[in-house]
């Protein structure tokens, strides 16, 4: 990504920041946030940790260590994003997820990846991939100004678009999981980690820190 790209990007995540010489009431910040330790080189995040772009992946601060937990991200600016789960060894160079053996994704060509196999197509009725039949085509895709929810409970991965759970489960995710956002081509994604905009799945709770579960 060149410097004038960057700055683009620096300039279209910082759109709608309103920079004022008052002190407002700023409330605590959730201490779970994109973590500037584990992300690409071109990648930026701002807006407190909730906002990514740039080119490359960002990591959560906190693993998925409870026995359900979901969280929701936004596609603020549409490109070439994607929203899922990765373990820490995953290459945050890359600008797709589920191109490697530690991450698995939904991306914004439709489909969910993991280990450069592509798992499901969203859109079509016979989503299964490997036996090459698409089926009838729906309209039910994530398009710019969508919210992502993603909800894991050791067994499976799962997606919901706008509230509404997707019929693709994921399961096989091994290891130490941490939520995982891949942006590209302009792409802008918000992520919350709690005061969710849809209702959670029956169960499944915000991700808490190791220690809020003793």
């Amino acid at each position: 990504m060149t410097s004038v790209s960057a700055l683009c990007c620096l300039k279209g995540c910082l759109n709608g920041f309103n920079f004022s010489s008052t002190v407002p009431h700023i409330p605590r910040e959730n201490p779970i946030q994109l973590d500037t330790a584990f992300m690409g080189y071109e990648v930026v995040i701002v807006k407190g940790g909730q906002r990514v772009c740039g080119a490359g992946a960002a990591l959560g601060s906190a693993p998925l260590v409870q026995s359900k937990s979901y969280f929701e991200v936004k596609i603020q600016q549409g490109g070439s994003w994607s929203i899922g789960l990765a373990t820490r060894q995953t290459d945050l160079s890359l600008t797709q997820g589920g191109m490697d053996e530690f991450s698995w994704c939904l991306c914004s060509d439709n489909v969910i990846r993991h280990n450069k196999h592509d798992l499901y197509r969203l859109g079509c009725s016979n989503s299964l991939i490997p036996n090459g039949t698409m089926g009838d085509t729906v309209n039910n895709l994530p398009q710019e100004g969508d919210i992502i929810g993603v909800s894991y409970d050791h067994i499976q991965l799962k997606f919901y678009l706008n509230g509404k759970e997707l019929e693709y489960a994921v399961s096989n995710v091994k290891g130490t999981v941490y939520p995982a956002l891949y942006v590209d081509e302009g792409a802008i994604l918000d992520v919350t980690f709690d005061n969710f905009t849809y209702s959670l799945p029956n169960g499944f709770e915000k991700i808490m820190l190791e220690q809020s579960l003793l």
